[in-house]
């Protein structure tokens, strides 16, 4: 792709997350009109929420640059890339079941790992991870709801985010192969 094409899609992209954030506060704005006694819960935790991400994001994003550098393309294409097989299911759920933190963390460092060539399905499985496999989640499991439980939900998690993974890769797939067919018709 071209400098002048990649530019003129970032600035797109932009102009679409902007578009989305007005549309948000617009219809937030209604809401609080329609709802006026929901306004100061609505405020107090969008507050607390915003304190959260200016307080985590710069470490993430001083992790991620960290990330981007030492870590190769060649790397994360070895160990999570098309030909990974099960060992980048293995990889990408123990490196979601590892952090503990707010999942808008991950994002981050799944859009960066995509852009270093690792398979979308592991980038699937990494994010569900991420969201549903926890360790210290798993010990609280474990003493509250007993081993059967735990073990259970924990294979059956696990098998169908792996199949979900494979299953949204397929998709997006198809749509790559879409698209692509209809730019080569231009």
């Amino acid at each position: 792709m071209k400098p002048a094409q990649d530019k003129a899609k970032q600035k797109k992209k932009i102009l679409r997350d902007w578009f989305f954030l007005a549309l948000s506060l617009v219809f937030l704005f209604i809401l609080l009109m329609i709802f006026p006694e929901k306004t100061a819960p609505v405020t107090s935790t969008a507050w607390e929420y915003f304190m959260e991400m200016i307080i985590i994001l710069p470490a993430v994003m001083i992790i991620m640059g960290i990330f981007s550098v030492f870590i190769s393309d060649e790397t994360v294409v070895k160990y999570l890339g098309k030909a990974s097989g099960f060992k980048g299911i293995a990889i990408s759920i123990f490196l979601g079941a590892l952090p503990t933190g707010p999942l808008y963390v991950a994002f981050p460092m799944a859009a960066t790992l995509l852009k270093k060539g690792a398979r979308p399905s592991n980038i699937i499985i990494f994010l569900s991870a991420w969201a549903c496999i926890k360790l210290p989640q798993e010990l609280v499991e474990l003493q509250f709801l007993g081993v059967d439980f735990m073990i259970t939900r924990l294979i059956l998690t696990i098998i169908f985010v792996t199949i979900m993974g494979y299953i949204i890769e397929i998709i997006l797939e198809g749509n790559r192969q879409q698209m692509n067919k209809i730019h080569q018709g231009d």
